[in-house]
C-alpha cells in the first residue's frame, strides 16, 4: 500500500474510529460519525484510503471467509490495500474499512496499514478458545443475574453471592453483582438483596458479625483449680438467683448473722492476668448476649467448672461485709472459699420474700438502695423486654417484671461493688473504677414522657483507673466485680484483689489503664451488636405477626412526627399525629410495614385515644 497523504475526500482512521477528511489548510478538517467536525494535525491520523469518499455513511461492515488470505500471508508481511483485495477482491473505502476492522480485532491479523502480519495458527487457536471461554462466562454470568431478580438462586451461586453477603456484612466496600444491579454498593442494600434473592433468610442477623464480632466460643484446654487453701463456707446457705434459663451464673449471697457475704466465681483462679486466656477475654470485653444464643467470653468448659451452684461445691471469691447504721458496706473480708449454692429464679424467690432469708435481705437492700437515692442515684423506670429465640425461629417477646427479688439481688451487688472500691482506694490497689457524670437537671417529671426525656440526658458510664463519682448510683465509689464470667473488667478486679491477698506483684496502673481502654471499646461493640440484635429479632417478630397491635405511648413531641414509646416491644416509633395529643397519651397502634435490611418498622394508629 502507497504512503497516501490526505486529501479531501479521505479515508482515514482518528483514534479507533473512521473519519473523511473534508478539507486542509494549516490543519487537517476531518468529519466524525454522527456529523461532527475536527481539526487535527497530520499525525493524529492515518489514512486508509485515498477516497474519494462522499459519506461515511457509505461504509459497510462487510463478512468474508479469510482462510485463504490468512494462509496466503502467513510467515509474510502484507499492507491494508493488499490484504483487502486478497479477502474482497477489490479494494475502495468499503473493503479498506472491513479490512481495518479485520486487523483492529486482532485475531487472525495484527499491525499498522503499512506492515500487517497473519497471527500464527498456534495463537489463533488459543485466542479462540479464550474467546469461547469468556462468551460462555458472560452467558453464565447474564443466567446467574436473572436467577437473582427473579429470586430463583441455584446450589452453584452460593459461591457468587458471598460477594454480596461481604458487603452486607461490612466486609468489602465494592460488588460487581450490586453495580450490575444499579443498586448502591452499602451494607443495607446488599442485606435487602440477599433477603429479596431468598440467599438469607428474614432471620439472618447479620449485625454481629458487622460489629466484626466472633460468633463462635473460644477453645483452649483449661488447667485445673491450683491446689491451695480455702475457707470452708459451704456451712452458710448460699442462693444463686437469676433469670430462668440463664447458664453462666457467677454469683450467690448468703446471709450470715448481720453479715452478708457475695460468693463470686473464682475466674482469677485459673485465669491469671496476661495468659492466653486473659488475653482472649480482654479482646472480646464481655459476653456477647444474642436472642438465639451467647457468645462466651471465655471458654464454656470453664463457666462449667466455676459457674457457682453448677457442681455440688464451688470454688469462689467470697465478699463478706455487714451494713452499719447509715447503709454503708463496711468491714469487708475477702477470701478464697469453698461454697455449697442452691440456683433459684427470680419468680421461684419472689414467692418467697416473707420468708428467711430473703425477708432480712429485702430488708436490708432497701435500706442500702434508699440511701443511694438519697445521695443522687437515678431510677429510670422505662419499660424492658426479654427478647428469645425459640424452636424454628419463633420469637418471644416477654415484658421484663418488677421483681422485688430482682431489685434485692442488684442492690447486693452494688453494695459488693462498692466495698471493693473503697478496699482498692484503702490499701492501693489499682483497679477500674466504674464512674457517671451527674445530669445537668435532676429535676424529673413522672410518667413515661418524663422518664424518658430524663433518660436522653443521661451520659454513659465510664471505666476509669481513677475512682468518680457514679451520679446514676449515687454512689462515690463504684468497681464492678461480680461478674468475671461474663465481663473482662470484673474479671481484671479479681487478679488484682487475688494478687493482693497472695501478696503476689500487682498489676501497675499503665497495665490496668491498658486494659480498661482495650474492654471498653470492645464492651460498647459487644453492646451495640445486642442492641441491633435485639431490634432486630423484633423487627422479625413483627413480620411474623402481621396483625399485631398494640399501645403506643406519646413521650416526645416534634415539630412533625411525635415519639411513641412501644411497651409491649421497648420500641420506639415517631408517627405524624393529628390534633394536639398531650404527652403520656396512649394510642392503639397496628404494625403497617417492616424493612429488616432498614432496621425500621413503621406503625399507624388504628383506634381513639385512651389514657397513658
Amino acid at each position: 500500500m502507497a504512503y497516501y497523504s490526505p486529501i479531501p475526500g479521505s479515508l482515514v482512521l482518528y483514534k479507533i474510529r473512521p473519519a473523511l477528511v473534508t478539507s486542509i489548510d494549516e490543519k487537517i478538517e476531518i468529519e466524525l460519525q454522527g456529523g461532527k467536525n475536527k481539526r487535527v494535525r497530520p499525525k493524529d491520523i492515518k489514512v486508509l484510503h485515498p477516497g474519494p469518499l462522499s459519506s461515511l455513511s457509505d461504509l459497510t461492515e462487510t463478512t468474508a471467509d479469510l482462510s485463504e488470505a490468512w494462509e496466503l500471508v502467513a510467515g509474510e508481511s502484507t499492507d491494508l490495500q493488499e490484504l483487502a483485495e486478497l479477502i474482497y477482491g477489490v479494494f475502495d473505502p468499503g473493503s479498506a474499512w472491513s479490512t481495518w476492522l479485520l486487523v483492529a480485532e486482532g485475531l487472525y491479523f495484527s499491525g499498522d496499514p503499512h506492515q500487517i502480519e497473519a497471527r500464527s495458527a498456534e495463537q489463533v487457536a488459543a485466542d479462540l478458545a479464550d474467546r469461547k471461554a469468556r462468551e460462555q462466562a458472560q452467558q453464565e454470568w447474564n443466567g446467574f443475574l436473572s436467577r437473582l431478580k427473579a429470586g430463583q438462586l441455584e446450589t452453584a451461586d452460593s459461591e457468587r453471592m458471598r460477594e454480596v453477603e461481604r458487603v452486607a456484612l461490612g466486609l468489602a466496600d465494592t460488588s460487581r453483582i450490586l453495580q450490575s444491579l444499579g443498586i448502591q454498593e452499602s451494607p443495607d442494600q446488599a442485606h435487602r438483596v440477599l433477603l429479596r434473592s431468598g440467599y438469607w433468610m428474614q432471620a439472618h442477623n447479620p449485625h454481629p458479625e458487622r460489629c466484626q464480632l466472633s460468633l463462635e466460643d473460644p477453645e483452649f484446654l483449661l488447667s485445673s483449680l491450683p491446689k491451695e487453701t480455702r475457707v470452708d463456707l459451704t456451712h452458710l446457705a448460699a442462693f444463686a438467683i437469676d433469670d430462668e434459663g440463664s447458664s453462666d451464673p457467677d454469683d450467690a449471697i448468703s446471709l450470715d448473722g448481720d453479715r452478708v457475704w457475695v460468693h463470686v466465681a473464682d475466674v482469677a483462679a485459673v485465669v491469671p492476668p496476661g495468659g492466653d486466656l486473659d488475653l482472649e477475654a480482654g479482646s472480646r470485653g464481655a459476653n456477647l448476649y444474642l436472642p438465639d444464643r451467647t457468645v462466651h467470653m471465655l471458654p464454656p468448659a470453664l463457666t462449667g467448672m466455676l459457674g457457682i451452684g453448677l457442681q455440688e461445691s464451688s470454688p469462689a471469691l467470697s465478699l463478706g461485709f455487714r451494713l452499719d447504721s447509715s447503709a454503708r458496706p463496711v468491714d469487708l473480708e475477702i477470701v478464697v472459699s469453698t461454697v455449697r449454692a442452691s440456683r433459684h429464679s427470680y419468680l421461684e424467690v419472689e414467692r418467697q420474700m416473707d420468708q428467711w432469708p430473703f425477708d432480712t435481705l429485702i430488708t436490708m437492700a432497701r435500706s442500702y438502695r434508699a440511701r443511694r437515692m438519697d445521695a443522687g442515684a437515678v431510677t429510670i423506670d422505662l419499660p424492658e423486654v426479654r427478647v428469645k429465640v425459640e424452636g424454628e425461629g419463633s420469637v418471644d417477646i416477654r415484658p421484663m417484671d418488677r421483681l422485688s427479688s430482682r431489685e434485692m439481688v442488684t442492690e447486693f451487688m452494688l453494695m459488693a461493688g462498692e466495698a471493693v472500691a473503697r478496699f482498692a482506694l484503702e490499701n492501693e490497689v489499682p483497679v477500674p473504677f466504674a464512674s457517671q457524670p451527674a445530669p445537668a437537671d435532676r429535676n424529673r417529671s413522672t410518667g413515661l414522657a418524663g422518664m424518658y426525656a430524663f433518660r436522653r440526658q443521661m451520659k454513659p458510664s465510664r471505666s476509669k483507673i481513677l475512682e468518680e463519682a457514679h451520679a446514676g448510683l449515687g454512689l462515690d465509689a463504684y468497681s464492678r466485680v461480680t461478674s468475671p464470667l461474663r465481663r473482662y473488667l470484673d474479671l481484671v478486679t479479681h487478679q488484682q484483689l487475688r494478687a493482693f491477698l497472695d501478696g503476689n506483684p500487682l498489676i501497675p496502673v499503665a497495665g490496668v489503664s491498658e486494659r480498661i481502654a482495650i474492654a471498653d471499646r470492645m464492651s460498647a461493640t459487644v453492646r451495640r451488636a445486642e442492641r441491633l440484635s435485639n431490634l432486630h429479632w423484633k423487627l422479625v417478630y413483627l413480620k411474623q405477626n402481621p396483625q399485631w397491635q398494640g399501645k403506643g405511648v406519646v413521650v416526645e413531641k416534634g415539630d412533625r412526627k411525635s415519639t411513641l414509646l412501644i411497651p409491649d416491644l421497648a420500641m420506639e416509633t415517631k408517627l405524624r399525629l393529628s390534633g394536639d395529643i398531650p404527652l403520656d397519651t396512649g394510642l392503639s397502634l397496628a404494625v403497617r410495614e417492616v424493612d429488616l435490611a432498614d432496621q425500621k418498622a413503621w406503625f399507624q394508629v388504628v383506634g381513639t385515644v385512651s389514657p397513658g
